[in-house]
This record gives structure tokens, C-alpha cells and sequence, in this order.
């Protein structure tokens, strides 16, 4: 089972890169989070991974740093009905404080706004991960954390991120305004084209 992968970034898109190590190329999924960190193409990059075996094949799931691997994990092995497809989008979508967040509160409206994710299943998220992550959420808020996040490894997503809020968005808000033009620019836009990007200019 394969749990890291280094090696050289010869493709990269939104959700997918392609890392050759050893002269072997592996294709790994990566939710948007870990899309904004990687390097240029030719560079070295690091990912943590979750090997996930199907009956059709197996699938390689990569993340920068192991907080999101182990919130991906919980997704796809603790709730019924999230694949690993489902468990990216949802990474993809919110930040992971958010997400955490919006479990412990119960918000299911907040939830059922990730790619594929109905009422339902964002009950769920709610009723079997809200004692998971509570513990671990509980201690900080949504902003004091993505804060935190952001001095530690700072990127011009999260640098984009923190100036939203700055201008009186509110976090949930600005994070989708950054996943938006993210999606839009690439992994390649500094804060400055982020932040012009969601305010519509």
C-alpha cells in the first residue's frame, strides 16, 4: 500500500497530478487545498496518500499535509454513502476548519452546498462525525484557525482568503469566493488575482 509519494510534477490540474518517481509516472487525485500548494512543473513534491482498492481498479488520493488525509479517511471510511470522489469534492469545496465547524454546529444547510452532497448525507456527516472532530474543533474558531493555518504555511489562496475576511466577508463566504477563482485562474494566481477574481473585477 502506498501511504507517500515523491517525485518529480510533470502534469497538474485542479483535481489531478501526475508524479514521476523512479521513472514510474502515478496519477494522484488532490482536492484543491493541495492543488494551491504544489510547486512549478519539473519540481520536487512531497504528497501523504490514501491507496483506495475498488473492484475496477485502485486510485491514488494525495494531500499536502496529513490533517486533510486522516479528514478524508474519516469521510469515506465513517460515513455511509461518501466515496472517495464525494470525500475530494467536500475537501474541495470548504476548508477544512469550515467543514469542521459546520459539523459540530449542526449545520446542515452549510454542508448540503458540497459538490453531490443532498440533505441527507450531510445529515449523516453531522450524526457520525460530530463526535470526531468536536474535541478537536472545539478549542478554536473558524477564523482563529484558518489564521493560524495561514501563518504557518502561508500560500496565496489562504493569503487571499484572510484579505476577504479582512474586507468584512464572512469565512464561508470568502472561501467560496477563492475556491471559485481558483477553479477559474488556476493553481497558479497570486492573492492579488484571487481576491480581484471574487470580488467580480
Amino acid at each position: 500500500m502506498i501511504v507517500s509519494l515523491r517525485g518529480k510534477l510533470i502534469e497538474a490540474g485542479v483535481l489531478r497530478v501526475v508524479i514521476e518517481s523512479s521513472g514510474v509516472g502515478y496519477e494522484v487525485n488532490v482536492p484543491v487545498t493541495t492543488a494551491e500548494r504544489l510547486p512549478k512543473l519539473g519540481a520536487e513534491v512531497f504528497l501523504l496518500v490514501h491507496h483506495v482498492f475498488r473492484e475496477d481498479g485502485q486510485a491514488l488520493y494525495g494531500f499536502a499535509v496529513a490533517e486533510e488525509r486522516e479528514f478524508f479517511k474519516l469521510l469515506v471510511e465513517k460515513v455511509s454513502g461518501v466515496g472517495p470522489k464525494m470525500a475530494l469534492n467536500i475537501l474541495s469545496r470548504m476548508a477544512l476548519p469550515i467543514l469542521r465547524d459546520a459539523i459540530i454546529r449542526g449545520d446542515v444547510a452549510l454542508l448540503s452546498q458540497c459538490p453531490g452532497v443532498g440533505k441527507k448525507t450531510a445529515e449523516r456527516l453531522v450524526m457520525e462525525l460530530k463526535d470526531k472532530v468536536g474535541l478537536e474543533g472545539a478549542a478554536t474558531t473558524v477564523v482563529s484557525t484558518l489564521a493560524s493555518a495561514s501563518a504557518v504555511a502561508p500560500t496565496p489562496a489562504s493569503d487571499a482568503l484572510a484579505a476577504l475576511i479582512a474586507l468584512g466577508f464572512k469565512p464561508v463566504d470568502a472561501d467560496k469566493g477563492v475556491r471559485t477563482a481558483l477553479t477559474k485562474l488556476g493553481a497558479g494566481a497570486t492573492a492579488d488575482q484571487l481576491v480581484k477574481a471574487a470580488l467580480g473585477r
